[in-house]
């Protein structure tokens, strides 16, 4: 039985290893606030390879050989499927094209991995095959949904890091554009300033200048920003942006504007934060502190007439 234990164990890991390892590493945030304390540009920024390059090992290549045969179960069947799997991944930050099926192996590799995990356990305990079967079913449709989670928590956390660094970077956007630069100059000095602040919104904006550079028009190439940053604020900004050259008002009193909108609701957000706070502290006051604060008031009480009704009361005193 601990022989079975020791060897899910050891699968488990390794699976969980294998996992880790289709995934690009990101930049250490540690290294990243250095780089920031020395004023120093993010190092090895490749704005369009997104997510990191990822190592050319030979454990990569085997993985290589392996993912085609792991995606074949769950590859979409549309191909509208698929670019909505990327779109999410790009808003994750990761826009390789082997990234969706990475994604998708990991999705297959987690399945079994839990289901033979649990196979093996449940049969190290002694169960019947119908408990080992449902239990090994269970926990594989758990594995196989939760790269979704992590896709949904990743794209949550990166949102909100570009959410939280808009009104920064669009104060600074409306200085440059009403000193006199262009949109386009002034995105670019925009993402020059913030890339070791809000990298993650820096390389967006710097995308779209390229984008712009390469001959996409600006108001397609905003969009795509959009597209790409899965924030509403961000679709509201290109959106007032486009409005603005289309009927030939001026685009710094309308970023002006916008940016003042921005600032109002991230202190509203603050504000609704502070409030939240005293709704969620009944939870860990009424289950710990509360019983702590009883048991001193009330303990000694209550240890002394348990004594006292141990010894008889007050008849057998008499």
């Amino acid at each position: 039985m601990n022989e079975m234990i020791i060897l899910g164990v050891l699968v488990a890991v390794s699976i969980a290893m294998i996992i880790y390892s289709l995934w690009p590493s990101k930049p250490d945030e540690r290294k990243q606030v250095l780089r920031r304390m020395a004023g120093q540009r993010r190092e090895g920024e490749q704005p369009l390879a997104g997510g990191g390059a990822g190592s050319h090992s030979a454990a990569r290549q085997m993985l290589d050989k392996v993912t085609p045969y792991m995606v074949k179960p769950v590859m979409p069947k549309s191909d509208a499927e698929m670019s909505t799997l990327r779109e999410k991944l790009s808003q994750a930050g990761y826009r390789q094209e082997s990234a969706g099926k990475y994604f998708l192996a990991s999705k297959t590799i987690s399945g079994l991995a839990l289901a033979v995990v649990a196979a093996m356990l449940c049969l190290a305990r002694g169960m019947e095959t119908k408990q080992v079967l449902s239990t090994a079913a269970f926990l594989g449709g758990m594995g196989f949904m939760f790269p979704n989670l992590w896709l949904y928590l990743a794209r949550k956390q990166r949102a909100e890091k570009i959410r939280n660094g808009l009104p920064d970077s669009l104060d600074l956007l409306v200085v440059s554009v009403e000193s006199g630069l262009a949109l386009d100059a002034g995105l670019q000095r925009v993402s020059d300033e913030m890339s070791n602040v809000h990298p993650e919104l820096s390389e967006e904006m710097q995308i779209a200048t390229l984008e712009n550079q390469m001959g996409v028009p600006r108001a397609e190439a905003l969009e795509h920003m959009a597209r790409r940053c899965g924030v509403e604020e961000m679709k509201a900004l290109v959106a007032v942006i486009s409005q603005a050259e289309k009927f030939g008002t001026s685009v710094a009193k309308a970023l002006r504007t916008q940016a003042d909108t921005l600032r109002s609701k991230r202190r509203l957000k603050a504000e609704e934060r502070a409030q939240k706070t005293t709704v969620k502290l009944m939870l860990p006051l009424v289950l710990f502190i509360f019983p702590s604060i009883f048991v001193v008031l009330v303990g000694p009480a209550a240890l002394r007439i348990i004594a006292t009704l141990g010894a008889g009361g007050p008849l057998n005193a008499k």
